[in-house]
């Protein structure tokens, strides 16, 4: 049954149909989008849990030479070591479009290029353990930013295939059918207004023969008296 009461005139049967050509070609297109987002999200689903695990494993090994460094040295030792960093890092953004979502791109840039620059203190009273743990979390750093941009982007493109899936079901459930129920409740009343005035028509056109034929009957009668009376 149709949402609402529709005119039923032939142009809004045109609308109808108009309406329903358009509402299938969005269905077709908004159906391939949603596929083509939830190949392009598993596909980051899969990229992102590999990082994650190589991150993760970054920063146990930069845990475990930061748990031998402190240690190996006093708390007010490590305290002063890193008390003053000497690299210092500022971070970029820009967007990247990825099937109408704005994913984020994640960049850093360090103030100096000098490797041995990420290391604040000196080397004579410090552990090799803390220079190892240092280096990496300096080395994990490019992976953890690309991780962050990596689950942004999942977060988002999971947002979009929601919404879009959305929509599909709102066209395939509720436009597409609604229409299809208008069009064929206006089809019926118009077929059927059709088939009265045909019988309209009939009516019509026995009741003139009828008149005629009467009115030939008269004729005749009204000829066959004033022959009789010309005779008589």
């Amino acid at each position: 049954m149709p949402s609402a009461q529709v005119n039923a005139t032939r142009m809004e049967l045109t609308k109808q149909k108009k309406k329903l050509a358009t509402s299938k070609r969005g269905h077709k297109l908004l159906k391939d989008k949603r596929d083509e987002l939830m190949k392009q999200f598993l596909d980051m689903v899969k990229e992102n849990r590999a990082l994650r695990q190589k991150v993760e494993q970054a920063l146990m090994r930069a845990h475990g030479s930061f748990t031998v460094a402190s240690a190996l040295m006093s708390s007010e030792m490590m305290e002063q070591s890193l008390l003053y960093p000497k690299q210092s890092v500022e971070l970029g953004m820009k967007f990247k479009n990825i099937m109408s979502v704005n994913v984020p791109l994640y960049q850093f840039q360090t103030k100096s290029a000098d490797s041995g620059e990420i290391y604040p203190y000196g080397f004579a009273t410090t552990s090799c353990e803390l220079d190892d743990a240092v280096d990496a979390l300096s080395s994990v750093f490019q992976d953890m930013l690309k991780l962050a941009q990596m689950e942004k982007a999942c977060q988002l493109m999971a947002e979009e295939i929601e919404k879009t899936r959305r929509r599909v079901n709102a066209l395939e459930y509720v436009v597409i059918p609604d229409c299809e129920a208008k069009i064929k409740s206006i089809t019926m009343k118009l077929d059927e207004n059709e088939r009265n005035n045909t019988i309209r028509l009939m009516k019509v056109k026995d009741m003139m023969l009828a008149q005629q034929i009467e009115a030939q009957r008269k004729a005749d009668e009204e000829a066959m008296a004033a022959f009789k009376a010309s005779n008589a």
